[in-house]
């Protein structure tokens, strides 16, 4: 394990937030299970805890963990999309409170980054992942765009500022239990 890994787990076994290149943009992360750790992330945002924070996992068997029932829809959409995909499910399950939506919901998306996927791997727990910007300021598209703010604020930056993250949004499905599909984000 390389040291970048090493000490951003270290971090987030702490509580601390990390600044780190996911298969979309840079985030901010936390361990989703440690409540406090995503009170500070909406803090560091300054949003609000009505808009949810998306939530990584890094493999299908995670998914199934922390989600009731995942529809089988579900898996059709993953397997045949062509960028990085969140889906809202209903009922989550083994994350934080402040996490999930009023509505029951929380937004998983199934990691394909090699560093994010071994991240969550050692760390054995989903990853919060929101964009590395004050909200309602625009999204930084590469990590020289990443305000100072940003970077004084989380415990830890991997030490990856040349990796090229796709500097483009996840597409956003929302997908309820009784097949209902709307399309929040493409």
């Amino acid at each position: 394990m390389d040291i970048a890994l090493q000490e951003a787990i270290e971090v987030l076994k702490q509580g601390g937030l990390i600044l780190y290149p996911t298969d979309t943009v840079w985030g901010i992360g936390c361990d989703a299970t440690n409540y406090e750790a995503v009170k500070k992330v909406y803090k560091l945002k300054q949003r609000t805890d009505s808009k949810a924070l998306i939530c990584l996992v890094n493999n299908y068997g995670m998914l199934e963990r922390h989600v009731d029932n995942v529809p089988t829809m579900a898996y059709t959409i993953l397997d045949i999309a062509v960028k990085p995909t969140t889906i809202i499910y209903d009922h989550p399950a083994g994350v934080a409170e402040n996490l999930i939506a009023d509505d029951n919901t929380l937004a998983i998306r199934v990691i394909k980054n090699k560093f994010c996927e071994k991240l969550i791997r050692y760390l054995k727990k989903p990853l919060v992942s929101t964009s590395a910007n004050i909200s309602g300021q625009p999204t930084p598209k590469s990590f020289k765009e990443i305000s100072e703010e940003i970077l004084k604020g989380v415990d830890y930056v991997v030490n990856l500022q040349n990796e090229k993250s796709q500097s483009q949004l996840s597409t956003i499905i929302k997908l309820s239990n009784v097949g209902m599909v709307k399309i929040i984000r493409e």
